[in-house]
Formats: structure tokens, sequence, C-alpha cells
């Protein structure tokens, strides 16, 4: 009679195990157990896995999973332009997760032929990185700190929407690139943090994620501020670019917004503190009018 309950209690036990998620591409993701050999395919994925309770699963990761500072000590596995699918495979992992934006079309078929679970990550808007917390804490068996990781940004982003979000828009011109001159369109997730700050995307209209504009086209729509990151090198040349085009009302009000742009467009749980920074600085902006 032991044996007998045992055994039921046994499969029952496997039976809790298996694991389904939806992805962010509308597909099933089955796993058998909750997953303990995790490749993380983008620089957020890793973010997000360490904030669900899963760091210690990372055995492989992208280029540039720089944060926090353990995921550094991560192997890594390739970079957006090339996989070294030897790599992944001696990793043995048991769930690979992906990001389209950041992965070709090619390299996520080659990944999927290996016959291991992959999971699509597409974290648009703020939403769905708290979405993205508890999704990770189901395939990894970590929930008892991906729920509390997620209601922590939740009410984050509450508190920041009570306190911008009615104020008098601003609108805005983020400049993702100088050279060619790139921004951001409306499905980014740094076009939902500049709508939580009471701010308003210039370019939120245009199809394409990462869309080329040209400088004629951004003084024409004359922004009240224009984002963007650090210079990393003398060469580039970043926000400077502006400073010629004094009749700008950017340029005029001295709005040119040198922020992280990691916090803001990488959509892991940081881009909560790049909305603090980012509603304040817009807050300067309103200040100028």
């Amino acid at each position: 009679m032991k044996h007998l309950v045992l055994s039921l209690a046994l499969g029952a036990s496997c039976a809790q195990a298996a694991v389904t998620v939806v992805d962010d591409s509308g597909r099933d993701v089955v796993l058998a157990r909750p997953a303990q050999r995790v490749i993380s395919m983008a620089p957020h994925v890793t973010e997000l896995l360490f904030a669900a309770g899963g760091g210690a699963r990372i055995v492989g990761a992208m280029n540039f999973s720089d944060y926090p500072a353990e995921a550094r000590k991560i192997p890594l596995v390739g970079s957006n332009s090339q996989i070294d699918l030897e790599r992944v495979i001696a990793l043995k992992p048991d769930l690979l997760i992906v990001w389209q934006s950041g992965n070709t079309a090619r390299q996520i078929e080659q990944l999927r032929s290996l016959g291991i679970p992959v999971f699509h990550s597409e974290p648009r808007t703020l939403e769905t990185v708290a979405g993205s917390l508890l999704r990770f804490g189901r395939l990894l068996g970590t929930e008892g700190t991906a729920a509390p990781a997620a209601a922590r940004f939740r009410s984050g982003v509450e508190a920041l929407r009570t306190r911008y979000a009615s104020r008098p828009p601003v609108t805005v011109f983020y400049q993702a690139w100088d050279s060619p001159l790139y921004t951001l369109n409306g499905e980014q997730i740094a076009s939902d943090v500049i709508r939580l700050c009471g701010g308003r995307n210039i370019f939120a209209e245009l199809k394409t994620i990462a869309p080329q504009v040209s400088v004629e086209a951004v003084v024409q729509r004359d922004p009240e501020a224009i984002l963007g990151g650090k210079r990393y090198t003398p060469q580039d040349r970043g926000l400077s670019i502006w400073e010629p085009y004094r009749g700008m009302t950017a340029v005029r009000r001295k709005n040119l917004l040198t922020l992280d742009e990691h916090m803001i467009t990488r959509p892991g749980p940081r881009v909560l503190d790049g909305a603090a920074h980012l509603c304040a600085r817009l807050d300067e902006a309103r200040a100028r009018r």
C-alpha cells in the first residue's frame, strides 16, 4: 500500500512539473519540467531572468549581456550577427529564449532546428515587462521571486503614471543614432516610457521600429525635447548635431537631454529607473516653457 501511495504521489508530482507558457509570438512553449539550463539570446532577457530568480540557471548569453555584474561571467554564444551553434549545443540547454528584433530569422530557425524549446521574448510595453517576469518565473519554477518582482515593477509604473501622465504633453524626438539619423517608433518600449511621463513621440506613427529619418523632418516637426544616449567616443557627435539649429524649440530651451539609453530602450526591470529619470527631465522641460 505504501508503495502504491508513493507511486501515485510521484506521478502527481511529475504531472505538476510540466510547464506550458505562451510566448510573445503567441506560441505555446512546453517544458517537461522547469528549465535548469537556459541560454539567453538578448541582454534584456538576461536582466529579466536574473530579476525573476533564474540568474544561476543561465548557462550561455548573447553579447552585451552586461547587467547585473554577474551576467558578465556567463559564457557568450554569439552576437546579433553570428551565433556559435556548436557552443550552444555543447552547453546542453533545455530552454532557449530569443529576441525576434535582435536575432535574425535565420538564426532563430537554426536554433529551432536543434529541437530545444524556444521562447520568443519581445516586450514592447511596460506591462509586458511585468508579464515577462511572471512567465520567466513559471518557466524556471521561481515564481516565489518573480511574482514579487513583477508586483514591485507594476507598483512603480503606476506611481509614475499617477504623478506624470496627466501633465501637459511634451513633444519628444528620440535620437537612437546620429549618423545616419535613426529614431524609434511607437512600438518600441522607449515610446511607452515617454507616454508614461506625459510625453509624445513625434515619430510614433512610423511603421518600422527603428526608422531612419532626416534632419529636415525633425526640424519641421520642431520637438520640445530631444533625447539621446551618451557619447562613447570623441567621434560620436550625439546630440551636439542639433546645436547649430538655434531656432528649434528644443535647442532654444536647452532641452537636449542625454540619458543612459539602455535604461529606457532595453525592456528589462531597469526600465523603471530609466522612466523615473526621464519623467523628471521632461518635467524640467515643461518648466522652461
